[in-house]
């Protein structure tokens, strides 16, 4: 049962973060939406643009794909699915000299 409980709040961990990156969209999706179609509109002169609707869900957008993103790149380190790049530097062995301080030949 502790089992179940666990994987249960791991899901729930991704699926919140999925869920405010969704509403996100929405927000920004809509306020777009709303100003192109006071555009249209021959009875408005100056069309208003939803500024804070678009920012709330730019930040909530951001949050919920970076936390997502974060998620699967540290997964994916710890597992060494990455690239060389993202791979921790390891410092290089020191190199071979001869007596005279000039490389080994």
């Amino acid at each position: 049962m502790k089992l179940v409980i666990s994987r249960l709040i791991a899901i729930l961990l991704l699926v919140i973060p999925g869920l405010l990156a969704a509403y996100g969209f929405l927000l920004m999706k809509d306020a777009l939406f709303d100003y192109f179609a006071q555009l249209g509109n021959v009875e408005l002169p100056t069309p208003k643009f939803a500024w804070l609707d678009f920012a709330l869900g730019f930040v909530l957008f951001l949050v919920g794909v970076g936390f997502i993103g974060g998620w699967i790149f540290f997964r994916d380190r710890k597992h060494n699915y990455l690239s060389s790049r993202f791979r921790p530097k390891r410092p290089r062995p020191p190199r071979a000299t001869n007596g005279n301080g000039g490389p080994a030949e």
